[in-house]
C-alpha cells in the first residue's frame, strides 16, 4: 500500500523519493550530446574524414584525417552538451519573463551613440591602421580587411532593397555585380573613358537588367521566384563564358585602367600622385584612396536606401513584403513597387561591381558565381532583414572572419601541416546560419524601426511579432 504525503512537508514511510533535477537534467544533456556527437561523426566522416590526393606517379590516392575529424566531433558534442546544460535553461527563464515595455539604460546608450561612433571610426580606420602596424604592413589590413569588407557591406545594402525592404527572395543578385564590372572594364579598355564617368553608366546598365528580371517574375513569389533569380544569374555567368569576342570567356578581361586623384595617377612616374605631392612612392597611397572611394559609395547607398524608406516608394515595399494582396487591395501598384526594388538593388550592385573591376584590374567569371550570391545573402540573413547596422556587422563578422582565418597558421600545429581554415569557409557559414536560426530568427538587428510613426518613433521588437508577418 502506497503511502500518502505527509501534510507537514515530508514524505511518509514507503513514499518514493523526489527526482534529483540537476542529475536528470545532466543525464539529459550528455545523452543530446552523444546523438548531436553521433551525427556529426556520420556528416563529416566523407567530408573531413577522407580526402583524396595526387601522389608522385599522378594517381588519385584515398587518406584519412582521424585526428581533425574527432577533433571536431568533440567540438560539437562539447558545444551541444555546454547549450543543452547552461544556455537552454537560461532561454527557458527569459521566454517567461515578461516582456520589457520600454529599452534599458544600456540599449538607449548604445542605439544613440553607434552609428556616429561606427562612421567615426570607419573614417579614421586607415589612419589607426597605419599608426599601428607601420607603411609596410598596412596595405594587407586595409586592403584585405577594410576595402574587401566594404565592398559586401555595399552588395548587402543593395540586396537588402530586394529582400528585406521589398521581400524579394534574389539567388542571383551576382549577376548585376558581373554586369557592373564588365559594363566599367570593357568601356574603359574600349573608349578610354575614366572611373567617374563611367561608374553611373555601369549602375544604370545593371539597373537596365533588375528591370529586365522584374518583368517575368511579376506574378513568382517564394520558392518559385527564388528559383528565377537563381537560373538568371547563371544564364548572366554562362553568357560571359561563352561570348568570347566580348568578354575573353575564362581568360577574363585585364588590364582594366586604375582611378586617378583629379588626374594624378597612382604611379612611380614624375606625374605621379608621390612625386607631385613630394612623397615617397608607396602603393598605400593607392589603397587608401580606393578605401575612402568604397567608403563613400557605401555610405551613399546607406543614406539614399534610408531616405528611400521615408518615401512613398519605400512604405510601398515594406507593405509589398508583409502582404501582396493586401498592398493590391490598398491600391498600389505592385508592378511598379517590385521593378523599383529591383531596379535599385541592381544600380548598388553595379557601383559596387565597377568599383571591384578597377580595384582589381583583372576579372573573370570565376569571381561572379553563385557562391558570391549565397554569401550576400547570408549577410543580409545574419544581419536582418531590413536593418542596414545588422548587414554591416554581418558582413564585418563574416568577411573579416575569412580573412583572418588565412593567418590562423598555429591550427597547422594541432591539426596538421595540410591544413587550410580557408577550406572550411562554408562549413563555418553553415554554423552560423543555424546558430542565428535557434538563437534569434530574424537576424542579429531583430527590431524594425517603423518609417512614418505618429508623435513618437516606436521599435516594433521581434517578439510582439510574428515570423514573415510585420
Amino acid at each position: 500500500m502506497t503511502a500518502l504525503a505527509n501534510p507537514a512537508g515530508g514524505n511518509l514511510r514507503g513514499a518514493r523519493p523526489a527526482p534529483v533535477h540537476g542529475r536528470v537534467d545532466a543525464m539529459a544533456a550528455l545523452r543530446d550530446a552523444g546523438i548531436t556527437a553521433a551525427i556529426a561523426f556520420g556528416l563529416f566522416l566523407p567530408l573531413i574524414g577522407f580526402q583524396t590526393k595526387v601522389n608522385g606517379e599522378n594517381a588519385l590516392i584515398l587518406t584519412t584525417r582521424w585526428p581533425l575529424l574527432f577533433a571536431i566531433v568533440a567540438i560539437v558534442g562539447v558545444g551541444r552538451f555546454a547549450y543543452s546544460l547552461l544556455i537552454e535553461p537560461q532561454l527557458r527563464q527569459r521566454a517567461l519573463r515578461p516582456l520589457a515595455t520600454a529599452p534599458s539604460a544600456w540599449r538607449s546608450f548604445v542605439g544613440k551613440w553607434f552609428v556616429p561612433f561606427a562612421i567615426a571610426f570607419v573614417v579614421a580606420y586607415p589612419a589607426i591602421v597605419l599608426a599601428t602596424a607601420g607603411f609596410s604592413r598596412s596595405v594587407k589590413w586595409i586592403d584585405n580587411f577594410g576595402i574587401q569588407i566594404l565592398i559586401y557591406v555595399m552588395l548587402g545594402w543593395g540586396l537588402n532593397i530586394v529582400v528585406g525592404l521589398a521581400g524579394l527572395l534574389d539567388l542571383g543578385y551576382v549577376a548585376f555585380y558581373a554586369v557592373g564590372a564588365y559594363s566599367y572594364a570593357l568601356l574603359a579598355k574600349t573608349f578610354g573613358l575614366s572611373f567617374w564617368i563611367l561608374l553611373p553608366i555601369a549602375g544604370s546598365l545593371a539597373s537596365f537588367w533588375g528591370i529586365l528580371l522584374g518583368f517575368p517574375v511579376l506574378r513568382l513569389r517564394g520558392d518559385y521566384l527564388a528559383i528565377v533569380t537563381l537560373a538568371f544569374g547563371e544564364i548572366i555567368r554562362l553568357v560571359i563564358i561563352n561570348w568570347t569576342a566580348l568578354t575573353n570567356g575564362y581568360a577574363g578581361v585585364g588590364g582594366i585602367p586604375r582611378p586617378s586623384f583629379f588626374g594624378i595617377p597612382f604611379n612611380a612616374d614624375d606625374n605621379g600622385f608621390a612625386a607631385v605631392f613630394g612623397l615617397p612612392f608607396s602603393p598605400i597611397y593607392r589603397v587608401i584612396f580606393l578605401y575612402y572611394v568604397i567608403l563613400g559609395m557605401a555610405l551613399l547607398t546607406a543614406f539614399v536606401t534610408v531616405r528611400l524608406r521615408r518615401l512613398p516608394v519605400g512604405r510601398a515595399w515594406e507593405a509589398l513584403r508583409e502582404d501582396e494582396i493586401a498592398c493590391r487591395s490598398l491600391g498600389i501598384n505592385t508592378t511598379n513597387t517590385k521593378l523599383t526594388a529591383f531596379a535599385m538593388g541592381a544600380m548598388f550592385a553595379g557601383f559596387a561591381g565597377s568599383f571591384f573591376a578597377t580595384r582589381q584590374g583583372f576579372i573573370s567569371p570565376e569571381s561572379f558565381t553563385f557562391l558570391e550570391s549565397a554569401t550576400i545573402l547570408s549577410i543580409v540573413v545574419l544581419g536582418g532583414m531590413g536593418s542596414q547596422i545588422g548587414v554591416a556587422i554581418a558582413a564585418i563578422v563574416m568577411i573579416g572572419g575569412t580573412e583572418i582565418m588565412r593567418d590562423l597558421d598555429f591550427l597547422k600545429k594541432i591539426f596538421g601541416q595540410t591544413f587550410d581554415p580557408t577550406q572550411y569557409r562554408m562549413l563555418i557559414f553553415g554554423f552560423a546560419m543555424v546558430v542565428i536560426m535557434v538563437w534569434r530568427p530574424r537576424g542579429l538587428i531583430s527590431s524594425r524601426e517603423p518609417s512614418v510613426f505618429l508623435k513618437e518613433r516606436k521599435s516594433i521588437a521581434a517578439d510582439l511579432v510574428k515570423e514573415g508577418h510585420g
